[in-house]
């Protein structure tokens, strides 16, 4: 749809749209150009009334803490949704169970179950992002997933329907599932076990310690760039990088990190054309040397 058209469907949102928004603030990479529509959904039924008003009318990526986000320079043809204040709330149900917004950082969501006493959050404190990321990309660290702790997801499609799904309903798979790439994930239960308080946050703090000995910090980077391949070999990516591709290798100001070779990092302003050159020229080179395939971890948002 043409922008004036877009303004006249969606005037009743007022300031929560905004036309033309600035991306490149809203990832980690410090990478992006413009939205077409950039919208901020503060309650659900904002949400609800919003996709029934778009009516499919133009695409829609839902955007979280965009923490493994690459975003094109252009102009992105389609609305950005971000959930708001409502989505970023935690509570305590039945003393082992907690419900979490989507918005809410998996960090957050990890110290909330650590102050109630519950274990099994414990490997979410090292994962950045939000809930909704971390359920669409089943993410996980130090032999842990998410699956392992959620009880259900409530999302919306993209119609304006809420369903619940149970996790025994759902695939999981390495870094995956199988749920329609139609749904906004709203919020999700998950199951704790009691513990010593200070027990989880010793454990907390071990995966903290091995996390900063291992990868980079405090840079422009997108956490990992490529899945571990994990039925094809033992390496993890990085292995498979380092011996694949020289480490001084860069496009721009796009480089890999030398404390992790799967951690790729903006020096300065690198731009989405020379940070998508050097994933693709990386996972040539791994073929090229090893005959695997390494599929990226990393979503790419373009036209």
């Amino acid at each position: 749809m043409k922008i004036d058209e877009l303004k006249e469907l969606l005037k009743k949102f007022k300031s929560n749209v905004v036309y033309n928004a600035d991306l490149k603030k809203k990832n980690w990479f410090n990478i992006g150009g413009k939205a077409k529509v950039f919208f901020k959904a503060d309650e659900l039924a904002d949400l609800v009334e919003f996709l029934k008003v778009l009516n499919n009318k133009e695409k829609i990526h839902i955007i979280g803490a965009g923490s493994n986000t690459l975003i094109t320079d252009e102009v992105y043809d389609g609305v950005i949704i971000k959930l708001g204040k409502n989505f970023n709330r935690l509570s305590v149900l039945n003393s082992n169970i907690i419900i979490s917004g989507t918005a809410v950082l998996d960090k957050k969501l990890s110290e909330f179950a650590a102050e109630n006493s519950l274990s099994g959050f414990e490997f979410l404190s090292c994962i950045p992002g939000t809930v909704g990321g971390g359920l669409k990309m089943n993410a996980g660290c130090f032999g842990k997933e998410i699956k392992d702790i959620l009880i259900s997801i409530q999302a919306i499609d993209k119609n304006g329907n809420v369903l619940t799904i149970p996790a025994r309903e759902i695939n999981f798979d390495y870094r995956n599932n199988d749920l329609s790439e139609n749904l906004i994930f709203l919020s999700a239960s998950f199951k704790g076990e009691k513990k010593d308080n200070k027990k989880i946050l010793e454990t907390m703090l071990e995966l903290k310690d091995k996390k900063n000995n291992n990868q980079p910090t405090k840079i422009k980077t997108s956490g990992s760039t490529f899945k571990n391949p994990i039925k094809e070999t033992t390496k993890k990516a990085w292995e498979l990088i380092k011996e694949s591709v020289p480490p001084n290798t860069k496009f721009g100001d796009a480089c890999i990190s030398e404390k992790h070779s799967n951690f790729f990092v903006n020096k300065g302003n690198a731009s989405f054309k020379d940070m998508k050159k050097l994933i693709n020229f990386v996972e040539k080179r791994v073929f090229k040397k090893t005959g695997i395939k390494v599929e990226k971890e990393i979503k790419i948002l373009e036209n």
